[in-house]
């Protein structure tokens, strides 16, 4: 669970969020969506601890985020960015064993149970056929896949991603959004991701944080009314 109370965002002279409360449940696929340039980034990294021009506070699963040391941090969150891992001869099951690495040993060491949560963390994402294929050699979506999987094995209740869609095709956007509402709703994890897909926002997930003039409302998915608040905002017509 990830709590925001009063948390404002800004840089410089420049005001993104003023002050702002919400709660975003375990359970629960959240899709955070705005303009170019309302803060969305920003908020995420905020929440990852990446970025402390803030005021506010931010609950990690009802700890304050200021009072959790990064190993207790990556415990309880995973980050998931927008960054293409394409370095050759680094194998799929290399890159989901670094989620791992809050529990492992100084020396890193894999223990049998380590090395099972790998193999269920691929499996989970459908690339357990992949996990001895090098990343330069795979699609964007199939190592957005694999980025995933490196999160779910950190094992982490709460797990962010800034636009996970990005450079995929339609069909695997949708694809790739469904699976994220199948692990929050199969693993009990509190999932938000930034997205410019409103149609896929708004039909596959169950909830909208909406950041738009410099306010954050948490929305149901489902209700017309989101609907009609997100075609108002973006000047769209009816979706």
């Amino acid at each position: 669970m990830i709590q925001l109370h009063d948390l404002s965002l800004g840089y410089g002279s420049r005001t993104l969020l003023d002050p702002s409360s919400t709660t975003l449940a375990e359970g629960e696929l959240t899709a955070l969506i705005g303009r170019n340039g309302t803060g969305k980034s920003t908020l995420l990294r905020a929440i990852a601890a990446l970025n402390n021009k803030y005021s506010g506070t931010i609950l990690i699963d009802g700890s304050p985020l200021s009072d959790l040391s990064p190993a207790q941090l990556a415990r309880r969150l995973a980050f998931v960015n927008t960054e293409r891992t394409r370095i050759p001869n680094l194998r799929c099951r290399d890159v989901v064993a670094m989620g791992r690495a809050p529990y492992t040993n100084w020396i890193g060491r894999l223990s049998d149970a380590d090395e099972k949560i790998i193999a269920d963390s691929l499996q989970a994402i459908g690339m357990a056929d992949y996990a001895d294929r090098t990343m330069d050699r795979m699609s964007d979506g199939e190592c957005q896949r694999v980025m995933i999987a490196r999160a779910l094995a950190q094992d982490t209740p709460n797990i962010l991603l800034d636009e996970p869609t990005s450079f995929l095709d339609l069909p695997n956007r949708y694809r790739l959004v469904e699976l994220l509402g199948k692990l929050a709703h199969d693993h009990h994890k509190c999932i938000l991701f930034s997205t410019h897909e409103l149609d896929i926002a708004l039909r596959r997930t169950d909830r909208i944080a909406l950041l738009a003039d410099r306010r954050l409302r948490n929305l149901p998915s489902a209700q017309p009314e989101t609907a009609q608040l997100i075609q108002t905002t973006f000047d769209l017509p009816s979706l």
